[in-house]
């Protein structure tokens, strides 16, 4: 009786253990028909690069900075297509109405809290101007988003450096990314657990291109958690108005990236697909709520050359609008698995003033997730 005991005790403790570090997609929940790249992450898309630093100090400091680069080489001199779309306006996204302008993206995309905005700016400019290249560069258009992360920490205080921001640049690499209290996601809430940072990809086969879809997001909004079509934030008790004083604003930062051959017209399309994924996951893009949307192609064949001979003209291959359904339908699917990414690798915090954010509880969600599926098929 002691031995089987014991086998059990095993079990629920290697059960737990698993949940607790293993991604929605290990643990059986998946979303959408199409395939994750190898990673199921952003980068996964050829030449994207993600970069932390974390800023984690005595009771009250919980920040940090996530930086996205489009490819490794001097993004300055060759510009990538990008795109900018806002689901609701209530942030500060610095640089927007030059993208929207001309097309183009010509720095790291930087992810911060509310208030070091401009310790973003200051840090992208600053490692612009000293690649070599750059010695005669005099205007630099840094993309700087931002989620209010308040709640937990000490964001009066604005604690992030230039320096800082810097280091996150440097520290971008290809291959995994680390997801949850981290970087800009550190202290950051989402329908009312612990918020943070995550990723996720798709594949297309083939015959549609054999193109991937990379997304990247720091979430730190509200509404009705919902995860494979269940209410689960109702079911545990956590929705919006459910009682007066509790709100359901904040903001969401969406990153998209693809290799696809496709320009800022349909960029934006596709960054208007985002904000569907982030509503299949019961968000709501409240009247508080920064939703903001990058998109960009790494296609090597559509770099932007920043010094281009006069009228000599651009050449370029690039999608038509046709097959553009499959890039949409990638970007949905691939941003509501990002969202649940970043709730399901967040871990409890304690912050600013003994306030504690309780990360998902996963193994319920899982229960739920599970008894619903039991009822379906009956």
């Amino acid at each position: 009786m002691r031995y089987l005991l014991l086998v059990f005790s095993v079990f629920v403790f290697t059960m737990e253990n698993s949940t607790a570090q293993s991604r929605p997609r290990e643990l059986g929940i998946h979303f959408g028909i199409l395939p994750t790249g190898s990673l199921n992450a952003i980068t996964d898309v050829t030449g994207v690069k993600v970069g932390h630093f974390t800023k984690i100090e005595g009771e009250s400091i919980r920040t940090g900075v996530t930086a996205v680069l489009p490819h490794e080489g001097n993004i300055f001199q060759e510009k990538v297509p990008a795109a900018i779309f806002v689901g609701n306006g209530f942030g500060k996204l610095a640089g927007v109405t030059q993208v929207k302008e001309l097309g183009s993206l010509e720095s790291p995309i930087i992810l911060t809290n509310t208030l070091s905005v401009a310790a973003g700016i200051e840090g992208v400019v600053k490692h612009t101007l000293a690649q070599s290249g750059n010695e005669q560069v005099q205007s630099v258009n840094a993309i700087v988003g931002e989620t209010n992360d308040g709640f937990l920490n000490d964001i009066r205080g604005m604690h992030i450096s230039a320096e800082e921001v810097i280091r996150a640049i440097q520290n971008a690499s290809e291959g995994k990314v680390q997801e949850g209290n981290v970087g800009a996601g550190t202290g950051t809430v989402c329908f009312g657990w612990k918020g943070g940072i995550g990723t996720s990809s798709r594949k297309l086969p083939e015959s549609l291109g054999g193109y991937t879809v990379g997304v990247l997001v720091q979430t730190n909004f509200g509404g009705n958690l919902q995860i494979a079509g269940i209410p689960v934030g109702q079911k545990l008790g956590k929705y919006p108005f459910k009682d007066a004083l509790e709100k359901s604003d904040g903001s969401c930062m969406i990153v998209v990236a693809t290799d696809a051959p496709v320009l800022e017209r349909n960029l934006e399309r596709m960054a208007q697909r985002a904000m569907m994924g982030l509503a299949k996951t019961g968000g709501i893009a409240s009247n508080g709520s920064g939703d903001y949307v990058i998109a960009f192609s790494t296609n090597p064949n559509l770099r932007i050359p920043h010094s281009n001979p006069s009228q000599q003209l651009i050449k370029g291959e690039f999608l038509a609008n046709d097959d553009m359904t499959s890039l949409f339908l990638a970007v949905i699917e691939a941003t509501e698995e990002a969202i649940i990414n970043s709730l399901f690798a967040a871990e409890t915090m304690l912050g600013k003033e003994g306030r504690k954010v309780e990360a998902l509880p996963k193994e319920k969600v899982l229960e739920m997730l599970k008894m619903s599926s039991s009822n379906r098929l009956d």
